[in-house]
């Protein structure tokens, strides 16, 4: 019986935990998201914005993860 749950990801013939593309896939999205709210001056009402990124990092790793890898 095939499980819809990935164990691995084969890009390349290099086989990938699925938390680490989850990852990059997050490390992107925050980059994105980062240079939207520093485009727009927003980045500045934050304290510690590195922070902030690095918030946005966990954040969308997980949703990704969640969404990626299955619950």
């Amino acid at each position: 019986m095939l499980t819809p749950i990935p164990h691995e990801f084969a890009i390349g013939g290099v086989y990938l935990p699925p938390m680490l593309v989850a990852a990059a896939f997050g490390l992107l999205a925050a980059l994105m998201t980062t240079r939207l709210l520093n485009r727009y001056r927003l980045s500045k009402h934050f304290f510690y914005p590195p922070l902030v990124s690095l918030a946005l990092i966990i954040i969308y790793t997980v949703a990704i993860g969640t969404f990626m890898i299955g619950a």
